[in-house]
């Protein structure tokens, strides 16, 4: 691989999306769904820096590695997700996987079933955050493994 610049350069091009970034976590959705969710669009995009940043973020926030662990293979581990992360992964991985026949209505009513309207516009919107993320990091080439979680102090 060639070396690519680095994105850091130019904090004014990334600045809408590193606030929507705060935004997406005030809004109300639970702070381990919107990790495990970036986490799940990271592994499907192959997002080397996305998945150490979030992986690190989740289990600062408390997420157990097992569930890190078993994440790609949610269905057959979802006994260790609620209904609501289930609905969330499926939902995110059919936004992001998006083909000519858009998404599923078993997809979408599950995700209605389990979100209110708003929240998952909120997802939805997340998931795009994510996938943006994921294709400018892959672009340029962003290498994984020298990301720092934000300490966290307990309330």
């Amino acid at each position: 691989m060639s070396k690519r610049f680095s994105i850091m350069k130019y904090p004014q091009a990334l600045k809408p999306l590193l606030d929507y970034g705060v935004a997406l976590h005030q809004c109300g959705l639970e702070a381990s769904l919107v990790e495990l969710v970036q986490m799940r669009v990271s592994q499907i995009n192959g997002c080397a820096y996305c998945l150490d940043m979030h992986s690190k973020d989740a289990r600062a926030a408390g997420e157990t590695e097992q569930r890190l662990y078993m994440l790609a293979g949610w269905r057959e581990a979802s006994s260790i997700y609620s209904e609501r992360e289930c609905a969330a992964f499926a939902w995110a991985e059919a936004v992001t996987r998006l083909d000519a026949n858009g998404i599923p209505d078993e997809v979408y009513q599950r995700a209605l079933a389990a979100f209110s309207e708003e929240e998952l516009l909120n997802l939805t919107l997340g998931v795009n955050l994510i996938n943006t993320w994921n294709r400018i990091n892959v672009s340029f080439q962003t290498p994984g493994g020298s990301y720092r979680p934000a300490v966290r102090h307990a309330a």
